[in-house]
């Protein structure tokens, strides 16, 4: 449990001043207030001015420090403007393959004038929880805050208590979202330090498919600090293909808590990639509720300067008969920090499982560092997990060979590491995701092998 004995100043300081944030925004609730929605947020609100912000001596966060974080004096605020951005400002963050549902969030704030949708029906509900929560009441109420558990987790206390909109994807039994979705997050800085707390919450039901992308930006000179929080309910027999990229700035601070609750025969697929921001932090955790469920996370950071990414995920096998397979791979470059912390976990009635996880690392700098932390830990007795970790420098022999056949060091470095994160990059089965990954990485090598 997060217990924060000793907080500094600038703990106290923004955790009081969220606090009041808070109060202020609820004052102008009129008759929401009293509404279930509210009631969960005050709940949360008081768990986190319980708890505080993280600190280093809790073991979860161990090698995560958001003392830089706390430095700054965020503005966040419920009397949240419309954004300015125009749909010429937004060209550049679209997949270049063209967008089909397409969902735009800047500074939290939902902007359906920069947004297309074009899957809504009587079975689909591609938009914004505001939205949502009108015309879908009770699936809201039932999976809204049922699966991201803030008793002990401040952050995820934090966006709870802040929750007033965000992505809701909703697919109902035996329906097959066949246009993918693409959900944009914009930390617009341009004017003061920015505070997002982003909610998102998918819902696919039983014998559904969706593919759905969290893709995160920043613009602008100042600080931005977005804490995140996605929920997704995958119900018997469904496929969910969900991913995350962040292409935050150097003055960004990414926290995000994805959970995901499986049901019977589920089949969930997550790929996040992560090479921009300052410092990122990404839980993930899945549990599996029901038998013959079946899950793959995988992972890409690609790090440079004195950027900092925690992956932390957890695998709950929780019924017999289910499947999870885990692989991270790291690129890191100079003096930047990554940290892997992988955990499977086999209760005692969870038979038959079969559970493997990798996390592998090359490090193309002296200065660079990475903490992993692959972990098991198994209470039934028939099942096969494994896990493991590696890291190392790229192979010079390899290197060799290439050069000696007109390669250049720098392409040859290329070819070695495209091929290294090949298999994560192969994860994402959406051709226009899996794309607009390529071509980032393409660019992100030739900025680290400058």
């Amino acid at each position: 449990m997060e217990n924060n004995l000793k907080e500094n100043k600038t703990d106290k300081d923004l955790k009081q001043k969220l606090v009041e944030e808070f109060k202020s925004m609820e004052s102008k609730l009129n008759g929401e207030a009293s509404g279930n929605f509210h009631k969960i947020r005050k709940d949360a609100i008081a768990v986190f001015d319980k708890l505080g912000f993280p600190v280093k001596k809790m073991e979860e966060w161990k090698y995560t420090n958001l003392n830089p974080l706390l430095n700054h004096d965020f503005h966040y605020s419920s009397d949240r403007k419309q954004s300015e951005l125009k749909k010429s400002d937004i060209e550049k963050y679209k997949f270049e393959s063209g967008e089909k549902n397409f969902l735009v969030f800047v500074n939290g704030v939902f902007i359906e004038d920069l947004s297309s949708v074009i899957s809504n029906s009587e079975n689909i509900y591609v938009g914004n929880i505001t939205g949502g929560r009108k015309k879908y009441p009770e699936i809201f109420e039932k999976h809204f805050s049922k699966y991201a558990d803030y008793s002990d987790r401040s952050l995820v206390a934090l966006n709870t208590a802040f929750s007033a909109d965000g992505a809701f994807v909703y697919v109902k039994k035996n329906t097959d979202l066949k246009e993918a979705v693409h959900i944009l997050h914009i930390s617009d800085a341009e004017k003061e330090n920015v505070m997002l707390q982003p909610r998102n919450l998918f819902v696919i039901e039983e014998g559904g498919r969706a593919e759905i992308a969290e893709d995160y930006y920043s613009k602008g000179d100042n600080f931005s600090f977005t804490n995140m929080v996605t929920e997704v309910y995958c119900g018997k027999n469904s496929h969910t293909g969900h991913y995350k990229i962040q292409n935050e700035g150097d003055k960004d601070y990414h926290v995000g808590m994805t959970q995901v609750h499986q049901e019977q025969d589920s089949n969930y697929s997550n790929t996040t990639v992560s090479w921009g921001g300052s410092i990122i932090r990404n839980d993930l955790n899945a549990v599996f509720d029901g038998r013959n469920t079946e899950s793959h996370f995988f992972g890409l950071y690609l790090l440079d300067g004195k950027q900092h990414v925690d992956n932390h995920t957890l695998a709950d096998h929780k019924m017999p008969d289910c499947f999870s397979n885990e692989l991270y791979k790291g690129i890191l470059s100079g003096h930047s920090t990554g940290v892997f912390n992988g955990k499977i976990m086999v209760r005692e009635d969870a038979q038959k499982t079969n559970a493997y996880q990798s996390n592998g690392n090359i490090l193309l700098s002296d200065d660079a560092t990475i903490y992993s932390k692959p972990q098991l830990e198994i209470f039934a007795d028939d099942v096969k997990c494994s896990h493991g970790a590696t890291s190392g420098q790229l192979n010079e022999d390899e290197m060799f060979y290439i050069k000696s056949r007109g390669i250049g060091d720098k392409n040859a470095k290329a070819l070695l590491l495209k091929a290294f994160v090949s298999d994560v990059i192969d994860s994402i089965k959406t051709d226009e995701f899996r794309e607009h990954v390529e071509n980032k990485l393409e660019h992100k090598l030739e900025y680290i092998l400058r």
